[in-house]
């Protein structure tokens, strides 16, 4: 997902919506969406969120108010967003928003299942989750 496809539309207009917290972004096949920040930084393509293979994921808590304070452009294949939590490693290229945006509410339910497996709740603290090096 992080490279660019031939096949992926091309965006022709991204806004963020800091009073909704949300990014919209526009593609030239017409398709728009409406992605909230809280998906994106629980959906970063970061090493800190996705892990350096299959089964590494970090599940990402306490992101429902989370900002973007600023969105820079990275060459011509996507974004890199700071979120007000300290995150910014994360490099959005157009295909993984267009990604997210197609598959928005599948990845809702997901996240949602996640958390349900984790026994933990979307605004629990991830310093009061801990994380693998706290147990044992």
């Amino acid at each position: 997902m992080a490279g660019l496809q031939s096949t992926t539309p091309q965006p022709t207009d991204i806004v963020l919506h800091s009073a909704s917290k949300t990014l919209e972004v526009s593609f030239d096949n017409g398709q728009s969406f409406r992605l909230p920040f809280e998906l994106l930084r629980v959906y970063s393509p970061s090493a800190e969120v996705q892990g350096h293979g299959p089964g590494q994921e970090v599940l990402q808590t306490g992101k429902r108010h989370v900002g973007i304070l600023t969105l820079e452009p990275v060459g011509n294949y996507g974004v890199q967003p700071s979120f007000s939590d300290g995150h910014n490693s994360g490099i959005f290229s157009w295909d993984y928003l267009h990604f997210l945006g197609v598959n928005q509410e599948n990845l809702w339910a997901q996240y949602e299942q996640r958390l349900q497996q984790a026994g933990v709740l979307r605004d629990d603290s991830m310093s009061v989750r801990g994380g693998p090096s706290c147990h044992s």
